[in-house]
């Protein structure tokens, strides 16, 4: 499914988009090279985790890579309360429940959190060096390249299959295609700070989706871990956008 997924995301964005595949460097290529490895292997360990932990507990624990990512950028003593909060949150994650969480399924979840950081990182860096939505287009097709050899070695010729192309176009197209429009008007119209907070509450919506969809029941100390995680979040990001407002106050006028 990862595989059909980021194959019709591929060919969806590249129709989309027709990148242009000339007059870039090295460094260039290498940077979308490195996005795709990244984008298929958090995809890849997300769904592996998914099979051994509910949706809201691996979102949780996932969301953990951006959380640490902005704490080690801010480089300041502060913004390790925020890291502590999540910390906690985890822990209380992990002690929840009428057994403790499977510790291959987190360590998968931690692992995308991982590749997210990478993400978030390389996403900027070829947004920068590719105009309009190229970088991503080009991405999720090196993405779909390195995830088809293990497509194809797990589900065999059943990949193939009318049934399965049809749920991976929609998974595609709801997971994928959608959500990148959906983000990109969304930055066009509120600050990066507002759309990260938002972005913050997708444990919360993910363990929603768990309990209507799934059924996948959650304990009050479940949530409470959850919302630990999430405030930990939002903390980090409010903190993040007030030091930026700061430090633009604080030059010089023209």
């Amino acid at each position: 499914m990862v595989t059909l997924r980021l194959v019709f995301s591929a060919i969806i964005l590249m129709i989309v988009c027709r990148p242009r595949m000339r007059g870039y460097s090295r460094s260039d290529w290498m940077t979308v090279v490195g996005f795709g490895v990244v984008l298929a292997s958090m995809n890849m360990l997300f769904y592996e985790a998914l099979d051994r932990l509910p949706l809201g507990t691996t979102v949780t624990i996932e969301v953990l890579g951006p959380l640490v990512l902005s704490v080690v950028v801010s480089r300041r003593a502060s913004s390790w309360l925020w890291a502590v909060l999540a910390f906690a949150g985890v822990v209380l994650l992990s002690q929840a429940g009428s057994g403790s969480l499977d510790p291959v399924g987190v360590a998968f979840a931690a692992a995308a959190g991982a590749c997210w950081s990478g993400y978030i990182l390389l996403s900027s860096r070829s947004g920068a060096r590719f105009p309009k939505l190229d970088g991503i287009a080009l991405a999720m097709a090196v993405g779909a390249l390195v995830s088809l050899p293990f497509g194809i070695v797990s589900a065999g010729a059943s990949i193939i299959r009318p049934s399965s192309l049809l749920l991976g176009l929609a998974v595609a197209v709801l997971s994928s295609t959608i959500p990148y429009a959906f983000e990109l008007l969304a930055l066009r119209r509120l600050p990066e700070a507002t759309f990260s907070v938002l972005m913050s509450l997708a444990p919360a919506i993910a363990a929603l989706a768990g309990l209507v969809i799934l059924g996948q029941q959650l304990t009050w100390v479940e949530a409470l871990a959850i919302a630990l995680v999430i405030a930990a979040s939002i903390g980090a990001v409010r903190a993040a956008a007030i030091r930026a407002r700061r430090a633009a106050a604080a030059l010089p006028a023209p």
